[in-house]
């Protein structure tokens, strides 16, 4: 267990209103990569969205980890999943149609983006 300190992304958001392109990119970059982290090990988390990202400390909105893996499940290439799971606002149209697989995960960073730039 790690100590983190800054509290969740999505308050981070809400507090500072909106991210600049340039911050909300480096955001992406972050998030990104997390998502090919775990898809690269044969992991879907199936439940991102900025309440799943922690910040490490106060002064630095760029040192996140990834929370609660409640959700995911291990997937091999091709496999199609049929539960509908994860956050309505974050959740792919693919999950509410039931026939989806890792990419329903890029959608929901790509949600995320749009909500770091946005408030």
């Amino acid at each position: 267990m790690e100590l983190c300190s800054g509290g969740e992304l999505f308050d981070r958001i809400i507090h500072r209103g909106h991210y600049s392109e340039r911050k909300a990119a480096e955001l992406t970059k972050i998030i990104v990569g997390v998502v090919e982290a775990c898809h690269s090990l044969g992991v879907m988390h199936r439940d991102l969205k900025p309440e799943n990202f922690l910040l490490v400390n106060r002064d630095d909105d760029f040192s996140l980890k990834a929370i609660d893996f409640g959700l995911s499940v291990f997937f091999k290439p091709g496999q199609i999943f049929t539960d509908v799971v994860g956050s309505p606002y974050y959740v792919a149209p693919e999950v509410l149609k039931k026939q989806y697989g890792p990419e329903a995960d890029v959608w929901t960073a790509g949600v995320i983006l749009d909500a770091a730039g946005n408030f």
